[in-house]
């Protein structure tokens, strides 16, 4: 099955997963797809694909070569993120001459370089796009289809190459992903999650992150009676806000900076729910970011009373870096395997996370790979075809590495 065939039919099944479920995988559509995956690994010829009981799918590329070389995994997730729709996901593969470009003319919706610059960098090439209502699901599609197009190469060649095996976890978007990987039975000496975005970009430091929610109590009363007596639920919840520093946020940080997000947000006179999630390279500033969190619930509780705000922090990630330095020539072989290909590696800290940064933690050094996409989590989100394709070819490079 071609590259691009492999992408479109993986995006066509809607996988997005739900923070707010207790199960794992936490839909049942990411289970859908594991199913697929592991038909199509059985097809080729991989050995002992299977998915288990949480959702995770692995198998083993076997080894066509006698002498030992280390075992490599390679990794991907099959969820996408809940922040935007991925239900009936209409994506369309057009060229792109430059300029703005129309996804939707009914609803008049255009991906301009005005707004992302980095559309420019793509001109004459083929992009996969949506109609602009929903999120492409290339985080992290791509990556599963260059994965599998990997596998089946390996499979058919006669270049020599070491183990090779593969596995796609549930529930990365929301923190999960490496919640239940089985490092032991997954054997490898060294892993790789390709999970990444542009061209070119190998990344082997992260944000340390949590999750942060809270929940406000409040007491209605009838408004025109309320005058000492009300506690809005709602204005606390903002108070608490506004407590947080304003220029520390996404759309105000870049690079190393860190932040706090609010993703969401409900609740009543009676009673607010607000999420967030926070981010820092610097562990330091990671500790001081959510003690922040804290004391701003407890000077709250002081001025409203015990029990008014209920905040609560846990943690997500660490930044894997600590883990992946005594490895860098785990870091040295995907370089090599990009410049095989043509690719310019470009070693840039992830404004995010992967499965790789726990799997680092969990004693399987995981460094993350670029998969081509571009614009993530969102209605403008895209992906080169041509890009794409020198992501698959680095795998296999990667694979048949010495």
């Amino acid at each position: 099955m071609e590259l691009l065939d492999r992408f479109l039919r993986y995006v066509s099944y809607p996988t997005p997963s739900d923070e707010h479920s207790e199960t794992c995988p936490s839909t049942e559509g990411q289970r859908v797809l594991g199913r697929l995956l592991v038909d199509e690994l059985t097809a080729m010829g991989a050995r002992d694909a299977h998915m288990d009981a949480d959702g995770y799918v692995y198998a083993v590329i076997p080894a066509n070569r006698p002498e030992r070389h280390p075992v490599i995994g390679l990794i991907a997730h099959m969820d996408t993120s809940p922040d935007c729709s991925g239900e009936h996901i209409r994506a369309a593969v057009v060229p792109y001459p430059g300029g703005d470009l129309t996804l939707n003319e009914a609803q008049g919706i255009v991906l301009s370089p005005a707004d992302y610059p980095i559309l420019e960098n793509h001109k004459g090439k083929h992009l996969v796009v949506t109609d602009g209502t929903t999120l492409l699901g290339a985080d992290d599609k791509a990556g599963v289809a260059e994965i599998m197009d990997m596998a089946e190469r390996l499979l058919r060649t006669d270049r020599p190459h070491g183990e090779v095996r593969v596995a796609f976890t549930p529930d990365e978007e929301i923190g999960r992903g490496a919640d239940r990987f089985d490092v032991a039975k997954f054997g490898c000496d060294f892993a790789y999650t390709a999970d990444g975005g542009t061209l070119g970009e190998l990344e082997y430091e992260n944000f340390n992150a949590a999750s942060a929610s809270l929940t406000v109590h409040g007491l209605n009363i009838h408004p025109g009676s309320a005058k000492g007596k009300m506690k809005n639920a709602l204005t606390m919840a903002m108070e608490f806000h506004a407590m947080l520093p304003a220029e520390e946020t996404p759309e105000r940080t870049e690079g190393y900076e860190g932040f706090f997000h609010l993703t969401e947000g409900s609740g009543t006179v009676e009673e607010a729910q607000l999420h967030y999630i926070i981010r820092d390279h610097d562990r330091e500033k990671f500790e001081e970011k959510k003690a922040r969190f804290l004391r701003n619930a407890e000077a709250l509780n002081r001025k409203y009373g015990a029990g008014t705000f209920d905040a609560e922090v846990r943690d997500s990630y660490y930044n894997m870096k600590e883990k992946i330095l005594p490895h860098m020539d785990v870091v040295q072989r995907a370089e090599a395997a990009m410049r095989k290909v043509g690719i310019t590696p470009v070693t840039v800290p992830i404004r995010g996370g992967t499965d790789g940064a726990r799997l680092s933690y969990m004693g399987l050094p995981c460094p993350n790979l670029c998969t081509g996409g571009e614009n993530y989590h969102g209605r403008f989100e895209f992906i080169p075809v041509e890009d794409m394709a020198l992501c698959a070819d680095m795998l296999f490079e990667l694979a048949c590495g010495e």
